[in-house]
């Protein structure tokens, strides 16, 4: 419970955001993604890959809660800079934009990575929430990213396009997932677990009881306080033993 009473204070007590909105560009267009520098000596880096609706509060207060801990944390801009989308559809339309074209949605976060360890230390988990899992995945599957330590996805998506698979020497992958997900059904978390075996790769999954799709969106209705703390949780632990 106190763990519990401590991650809710971490997301919503914060009376300002402790980092800065930070301006890059990606083939000449702009970007701005958020960087929250360590709270006394580094440990290592976190790149945090946004929602459907693009980078918002809610990354911010996650990479102010992993600066608190000791960690560089930076969140990506996959969008653009003002891209915000509010409407379903806005959303679905963004999404869909790098769903079919996969290079870019690998470019455009690879780009953040760079940005993220020019700012921070070099070695880097990745982690990503709804949308942001499945980017997560598609740059764990590229295996082209240099100096990453691990990746996390949170209620992601994670169906793997055709022609694209995982490898024995990927770093170690953490799946959180809820148990009542009714957009990411158990089949397809069934699905990646052979995947990854099939593949010798290292990963755990973690599924829980009851909690719905986007269970970690604090203030949603699908919020899920104890499989928020729990995935946060094993989150933790990942970062602890790779970085």
């Amino acid at each position: 419970m106190k763990a519990l009473c401590s991650l809710l204070l971490s997301l919503t007590a914060a009376p300002a955001l402790a980092g800065q909105a930070v301006d890059y560009e990606i083939d000449g267009q702009p970007y701005q993604g958020y960087h929250a520098a360590a709270q006394g000596e580094p440990k290592g880096s976190v790149l945090i890959i946004h929602d459907w609706d693009g980078l918002t509060d809610y990354e911010m207060r996650r990479a102010d809660m992993l600066a608190a801990a000791g960690y560089d944390a930076f969140a990506a801009d996959l969008y653009g800079a003002g891209n915000r989308p509010v409407d379903t559809a806005a959303k679905k339309a963004e999404t869909a934009k790098l769903y079919e074209d996969r290079q870019a949605m690998r470019e455009r976060t690879l780009a953040a990575l760079a940005q993220s360890q020019r700012l921070g230390d070099s070695d880097t988990v990745v982690m990503g929430y709804c949308f942001g899992g499945a980017v997560v995945l598609e740059l764990a599957r590229a295996g082209s990213a240099e100096h990453i330590k691990g990746y996390a996805t949170f209620h992601g998506g994670l169906a793997t396009p055709e022609g694209q698979s995982y490898s024995a020497d990927m770093p170690p992958l953490l799946v959180a997932h809820g148990g009542a997900d009714t957009s990411i059904d158990m089949d397809q978390v069934a699905s990646l677990s052979q995947e990854l075996e099939a593949a010798n790769a290292t990963y755990e999954i973690q599924v829980y009881s009851g909690a719905p799709h986007a269970f970690t969106v604090l203030g949603s209705e699908r919020y899920d306080a104890r499989a928020d703390q729990h995935s946060w949780d094993a989150f933790n632990d990942l970062l602890e033993e790779v970085l």
